[in-house]
């Protein structure tokens, strides 16, 4: 018998998961050693079989996430670019809402696409439609809540975002290529211009609006948790027109943030939904 202090070897178990995995987006990879059928014997079809399902499957999460992408490229460039995608990007949750994060910029370098170069703008406000839709739920700030602050902390008061809410910004016209092309109906004509776009969730119905010059910059700061004077300076440099009151108005019917704090010389009390 061995000794108390001595134990025996043991072989180490077969990464069975990992070499399973890890040729499932290599088409060209041969089954792994490990996976045979019930007799023994390697199992390459049942192998393949279920690698091109794991692909198909993939392709079928990236086309519903994306699919003002996919309506603008057509069905067959679309699976053509995602397949490589996948291949070069394994999901890492099991939540298929989730893949698909690198896509936009997949899309930015695959070289096919490089004669539409919105296309990647589009992919990236399809992903945040999504994420806003996923967000947690959080009250809506309501104007009675800003009214109540007195005229002269306005200037220190900070926001606290909605989930839901992202800004996106483009150097091209994809705020209105990505509307044109979420239904079924006819595109027209879009002018060639930047746009700015602000997503959030009113109830359960996600909201795409354009944003006026200078109201990227202005709601950035305010979500970067900048004050209202310094988002006010930010959006002023932007755009020297920027209107200041409609753009106020704008992000509370867009349910953009849910609670405000308002500053002195001691913190005040923090004003939300409920505050009257």
């Amino acid at each position: 018998m061995p000794s108390a202090d001595i134990l025996p070897m043991r072989r180490p178990a077969p990464d069975f998961a990992g070499q399973f995995s890890a040729a499932l987006l290599a088409p060209d990879a041969p089954a792994p050693d490990l996976v045979t059928g019930p007799r023994g014997k390697r199992a390459e079809k049942r192998y393949n079989v279920y690698r091109n399902n794991v692909t198909v499957s993939l392709i079928a999460a990236l086309s519903s996430i994306f699919p003002a992408v996919e309506r603008i490229t057509g069905p067959d460039f679309f699976r053509a670019m995602a397949r490589f995608h996948v291949r070069e990007t394994p999901p890492t949750s099991p939540l298929l809402f989730e893949y698909g994060r690198d896509f936009p910029d997949f899309i930015g370098r695959y070289e096919h696409a490089q004669d539409m170069p919105w296309l990647s703008d589009v992919a990236r406000i399809e992903r945040a439609w999504l994420d806003a839709y996923h967000a947690a739920d959080a009250p809506a700030l309501k104007p009675e809540a800003l009214a109540a602050v007195p005229p002269e902390e306005l200037g220190g008061v900070t926001f606290q975002p909605h989930p839901s809410t992202r800004v996106i910004s483009s150097v091209h016209p994809a705020v209105t290529i990505f509307a044109m092309n979420r239904g079924a109906g006819p595109v027209g004509r879009v002018e060639n211009r930047p746009e700015e776009g602000l997503i959030t969730r009113i109830d359960d119905e996600v909201t795409v609006r354009h944003l006026p010059p200078g109201g990227a910059a202005f709601l950035g700061a305010l979500l970067s948790g900048e004050c209202l004077a310094a988002a006010v300076a930010a959006g002023l440099e932007a755009e020297p027109a920027f209107d200041l009151s409609g753009m106020i108005g704008e992000m509370i019917a867009a349910h953009t943030f849910s609670t405000i704090r308002a500053f002195s010389h001691v913190e005040m009390e923090i004003f939300n939904v409920e505050h009257a």
